[in-house]
């Protein structure tokens, strides 16, 4: 026989499980499997990327500031997916936010998608890749001119190639 206080502790611990869920649980983009043209099973990202591209890409998590080389770089030339290699970012688009992430104005156009990530007590917007669904970082309305904002994307999660000089 169910009591008021069994259904009252069931009710609560309904709603602990929730909480829990949305601080550790997946972003609106997890919820579309096949969505993206480019998937494959856990097993072949974990062949194809590093330890830490498959953690951050993947599994949504984020690099120490600082740690990438890729925040230190100056050329010219684009910044991909290193999960699929889609071209993402120009490097003109580039600028030093101080964060300790590569940090960008703009995206190349349709090369990112964007979905809510209410993880961690707050919900911000997501930043992921518009071919292979991989997690990029965020982006926040704090950027500089043209766009006020900022691309803020985790460096292990890209490539850079540089541009060709010219002939």
């Amino acid at each position: 026989m169910m009591t008021r206080r069994m259904l009252f502790l069931s009710g609560t611990a309904a709603v602990a499980m929730g909480s829990a869920m949305s601080l550790f649980g997946k972003n609106e983009a997890d919820a579309r499997p096949g969505a993206f043209p480019v998937t494959y099973p856990d097993d072949e990202w974990r062949r194809r990327l590093s330890p830490e591209q498959f953690y951050v890409l993947r599994k949504h998590g984020t690099e120490r500031p600082g740690t990438s080389p890729l925040n230190r770089e100056k050329r010219a030339g684009t910044f991909a997916c290193a999960g699929c290699e889609q071209p993402l970012f120009r490097s003109e688009d580039k600028f030093e936010s101080g964060t300790g992430w590569p940090s960008f104005t703009r995206p190349i156009e349709s090369a990112v998608g964007e979905s809510v990530d209410r993880s961690f007590f707050m919900t911000r917007t997501e930043v992921h890749c518009s071919r292979c669904g991989g997690h990029l970082g965020h982006v926040f309305p704090d950027g500089p001119k043209p766009t006020g904002l900022r691309y803020c994307m985790n460096g292990v999660a890209m490539t850079f190639t540089p541009s060709k000089p010219a002939s």
